[in-house]
């Protein structure tokens, strides 16, 4: 049976004040174990920018209440020094050639924007998007859409090297010029090496930043000599902690389908403290493995 609208805003009502619920939970468990920085799933409102069904925070019942709890999820992971922040999903390609599809993507970016400043998440990070056989032309078009952002989207927005089309060296220059930071994925990069070392992209990528670096972090499934390197492990090699990462004030987020497991076993394997400086602050659960409701 299919739903009136009034019974389809109070359900998406319910499972978006749940979701808050369940990120405060969250929230509070990293805070609970030393876990310094958290991925907030792009899911945290369903259907948000569905193309039929999309809606305003301001359409749903109990939608004061819904914001007031996500700005309790931004006032509690500031005062326990939990850095907030996203990684949509891969669908969301600036420079794709097809104009609906760049649309689509600046919408989905402004929602997680609306959310992000609830949340005081300071950083929404995408990869590049595609080739499309020219990279230098792929990059002017995504430098180009850039100007479709608001101040809010654009301030969060940080770009991410990946593992098969975009290297370090390939982003920088961009980078540079836009004022973006890099989300630099050591993963990636040892697996689609360009003509930096991990030495030296790491130095770069920090010139980016005008507040806290933030790197990617993962071990591959079948270890560097396996096959397919580039599918992330459950746990992380502590080998693959770049040496010229340890004396750094960064947070690493850590990319392992052992979730919180994988943080703590790393934890104590690099035996740092949490929110230490010089040293790094420990890391995060997946966007895909947090406790929202879908």
């Amino acid at each position: 049976m299919r739903l009136s609208t009034a019974e389809r805003l109070s359900k998406l009502s319910k499972l978006c004040l749940a979701n808050a619920e369940a990120l405060l939970e969250s929230l509070q468990f990293c805070a609970a174990h030393e876990i310094g920085c958290f991925r907030i799933g792009s899911s945290i409102l369903p259907i948000k920018t569905h193309p039929l069904i999309g809606y305003s925070i301001e359409d749903l019942p109990n939608a004061k209440i819904i914001v007031q709890t996500f700005k309790e999820c931004g006032r509690f992971a500031v005062e326990h020094i939990i850095r907030t922040v996203f990684h949509p999903d891969q669908f969301v390609v600036l420079n794709s050639p097809r104009a609906d599809v760049v649309a689509k993507s600046i919408q989905d970016l402004e929602y997680h924007a609306e959310v992000a400043q609830w949340t005081h998440a300071d950083v929404i990070n995408i990869h590049a998007g595609g080739a499309y056989g020219d990279k230098p032309t792929a990059l002017v078009a995504f430098a180009r859409n850039l100007q479709r952002l608001s101040p809010a989207a654009r301030s969060r927005l940080t770009l991410e090297n990946d593992d098969k089309i975009f290297t370090p060296s390939d982003l920088l220059p961009l980078c540079r010029a836009e004022g973006l930071p890099l989300v630099y994925d050591v993963h990636h990069h040892r697996c689609m090496p360009d003509d930096l070392t991990i030495e030296q992209a790491t130095s770069a990528a920090l010139t980016t930043w005008d507040r806290e670096p933030l790197f990617h972090l993962s071990s591959p499934l079948n270890g560097w000599s396996g096959s397919l390197p580039r599918r992330h492990h459950d746990y992380i090699d502590a080998k693959d902690f770049p040496e010229v990462w340890k004396p750094l004030a960064v947070t690493v987020e850590v990319e392992a389908k052992a979730k919180e497991l994988a943080v703590a076993r790393l934890q104590r394997q690099l035996n740092f403290v949490a929110h230490a400086r010089p040293a790094p602050v420990p890391v995060h659960l997946r966007a895909d493995d947090d406790k929202t409701r879908r």
